[in-house]
């Protein structure tokens, strides 16, 4: 590999594993919209357990469950794909070079791969920590006690919430493994295609979570459910 490809993946593993510590720097004053949902999510979380019924609460986190298990068959689907050219033999590798990549040597092709399938089986132990957290917060619900016990249901309304804001995060982490699979696989066509995916995805990330509207309406919410 040349110095521009080893200069396009330095920028890639900074950007995809230094996400989260760039972002909290990013949004160390106005806060980013995963934070201010950690915050609404803990509101729900008390909020629930002031409820009599559950039933509204259940139905949100099936939701949320059925969205994860989406996202992890699809991302098997994907692994699959990948896996099935990167390790089929020369034959299939060299018949995907074929394509559009008649000039990338065997190996580096593998390396180019790999790179995309590292991404995918990252999202897809996230999505399934998600599962496991989101399956456990459902039993937290169901466990709420009535309005009648004498349980303190600020804490545990806090202790649901803190099983429930690492499951969503997983998820997010899930998710953002997409944005950087297509950012790896963009150096299929060179160096330069991979610094260009890394950096269109890394800033899409971090507009969304900053300055879209969807940021903007969270950030609202917050204000007005309460700091």
């Amino acid at each position: 590999m040349t110095w521009v490809d080893w200069a396009a993946l330095a920028l890639f593993f900074i950007c995809w594993l230094g996400y989260a510590p760039i972002l909290k720097f990013v949004g160390r004053y106005g806060g980013s919209l995963n934070d201010d949902m950690a915050h609404v999510r803990r509101m729900w979380m008390s909020a629930m357990t002031h409820r009599e019924l559950k039933l509204v609460d259940s139905q949100l986190m099936g939701h949320s469950i059925n969205s994860a298990s989406f996202f992890a068959s699809t991302n098997l689907l994907l692994i699959a794909a990948v896996g099935g050219i990167l390790f089929g033999g020369e034959s299939k590798l060299e018949g995907f070079a074929a394509v559009g990549a008649e000039n990338v040597p065997i190996q580096i092709l593998e390396a180019k791969l790999a790179l995309v399938l590292i991404c995918l089986a990252r999202g897809f132990l996230d999505f399934i920590w998600a599962l496991r957290q989101m399956n456990y917060t459902l039993a937290l619900i169901g466990a709420a006690p009535e309005l009648h016990h004498k349980t303190d249901r600020e804490a545990f309304g806090d202790a649901a919430a803190e099983l429930l804001n690492p499951a969503l995060s997983a998820f997010s982490q899930g998710v953002r493994g997409y944005y950087f699979a297509l950012a790896a696989a963009a150096w299929l066509f060179g160096p330069l295609w991979l610094a260009l995916g890394v950096a269109s995805s890394f800033g899409l990330l971090i507009y969304r979570q900053e300055a879209s509207p969807a940021a903007r309406a969270i950030r609202n919410a917050r204000r007005l459910l309460g700091e």
